[in-house]
């Protein structure tokens, strides 16, 4: 009777510590961006944030989901995905709308080249992303743009997935590419410190929320075995996510440029 009245208690803790774990696994990945997006539209000023970052994560995430066509892994982590390529576009369009607004320069930057003269006409010259500019890629001046983008490569690699689909070899390459190009999240914000030579306004929190949740998947990671690639690239994204940190430590203490003085002294660059 003892047995059986434990374990009637047991199964709905196990429920619901299920339920839990996959409810941090889908919604966990976005938590650090929330208080970034907040900090950007407080400030208005979006100048420390690689937008990078963003095209990282929805190249990543738009791998992972053809890849579960090839290989159905378990739904949270699909859905993971999902919400963090929503999340994604979300901060594209208000960095998008908060750079436009606070830039001086009136010329426009287009993925794809007007569609009339009349478009010509009325809007100052815009650069073209058929233009092969390279200094121009993912720095348009419109949402929609970056839209058309992600819409563009995501029917390309869909297509090319299709194709390939019934070749283990393409399915395992594409897992694997899903996985390393996650584990370069933080190679754009560290680039990014390096060119200002300075972390000002960059949320520490979320970088401590990066370093937090990708140990945490390494040593998950390592413990349940997983394929060597899932290890190798935690371990990879942990080492990006701790020389940001060294970068906020040597930036604060070594000041590598003059602290800039603007119109709004108390606000500050969001990363």
């Amino acid at each position: 009777m003892e047995a059986s009245g434990l374990e009637w208690l047991l199964v709905p803790m196990q429920q619901l510590v299920s339920w839990g774990a996959a409810g941090a696994m889908v919604f966990g990945g976005v938590v650090p961006y929330i208080p970034q997006y907040r900090d950007i539209r407080r400030t208005q000023n979006a100048e420390g944030f690689s937008t990078y970052v963003c095209l990282v994560l929805l190249v990543a995430n738009i791998l992972r989901i053809l890849f579960w066509f090839g290989r159905r892994f378990e739904s949270p982590l699909l859905w993971q995905s999902i919400i963090m390529i929503i999340t994604m576009l979300l901060m594209l369009k208000l960095c998008t709308e908060v750079r436009v607004s606070n830039e001086l320069n009136i010329k426009r930057r287009s993925f794809a080249a007007a569609d009339s003269k009349d478009e010509e006409i009325k809007a100052p010259p815009k650069r073209s992303y058929l233009d092969f500019d390279l200094n121009y890629f993912w720095h348009w001046s419109k949402f929609t743009d970056y839209v058309q983008c992600v819409l563009t490569f995501t029917g390309v690699t869909g297509y090319i997935t299709y194709l390939w689909l019934d070749s283990s070899l393409f399915v395992e390459t594409l897992g694997f590419l899903a996985v390393f190009t996650e584990a370069m999240l933080g190679v754009p914000q560290l680039y990014r410190n390096y060119q200002n030579r300075s972390t000002e306004g960059m949320s520490v929190k979320m970088v401590l929320m990066w370093t937090s949740g990708d140990t945490f998947k390494t040593v998950y990671f390592i413990l349940n075995q997983a394929p060597f690639q899932f290890s190798i690239c935690g371990l990879l994204q942990v080492f990006v996510d701790i020389a940001i940190l060294l970068q906020v430590y040597l930036y604060s203490y070594y000041p590598q440029k003059p602290t800039s003085h603007t119109a709004h002294p108390a606000s500050t660059k969001a990363l």
